[in-house]
């Protein structure tokens, strides 16, 4: 049995979407009952050249959307970085799951062998499908909610490996 390119993106991502948007809720759930500031909660690193909870959202959110896309040859949606709240950012990832699952099996497979560049600055990342993938996106997409895991666990809030595996 071979794996397809949407069964190895689609799927997963709205899984690691799915399991964020819980991690969030949890989140504010915490705020909540424990009477916090939430931009303490949102803007916190776990090292002080990490980024802040709201980015790390945020960035997790742009690799999903920015995967799919260029898989499927349109172009990513852009969304403004200004989410305040932990409410905003689930917003965001609600818009980022409904992105996601709006693309069909037919405009992801047989991507594996396209041609995906990528631009940090000036310098730009040349992979084929399956590479940019499995080797950079969904590494990147799972990085960035773990990191989210990370901040909220050690600022307490009551979640577990469950809760970021989702239902498995």
């Amino acid at each position: 049995m071979s794996l397809s390119m949407y069964q190895a993106s689609v799927p997963r991502i709205v899984n690691m979407l799915t399991n964020l948007n819980h991690l969030l809720s949890k989140a504010h759930a915490h705020v909540e009952s424990k009477k916090w500031n939430e931009a303490a909660l949102t803007q916190f690193r776990l090292y002080p050249d990490m980024f802040p909870l709201t980015r790390q959202v945020q960035i997790a959110c742009d690799t999903a959307k920015g995967v799919v896309a260029r898989l499927a040859g349109v172009e990513i949606p852009a969304y403004e970085d200004n989410e305040v709240s932990i409410a905003d950012l689930q917003q965001r990832v609600a818009k980022t799951m409904a992105f996601v699952q709006g693309f069909s099996a037919a405009q992801i497979d047989g991507t594996e062998d396209k041609d995906i560049v990528t631009k940090r600055g000036d310098v730009e990342t040349h992979y084929k499908g399956m590479q940019f993938l499995l080797n950079h996106a969904m590494p990147n997409i799972y990085f960035h909610v773990t990191t989210v895991y990370a901040i909220l666990r050690h600022n307490g809030v009551e979640i577990g490996k469950r809760d970021y595996l989702g239902k498995v």
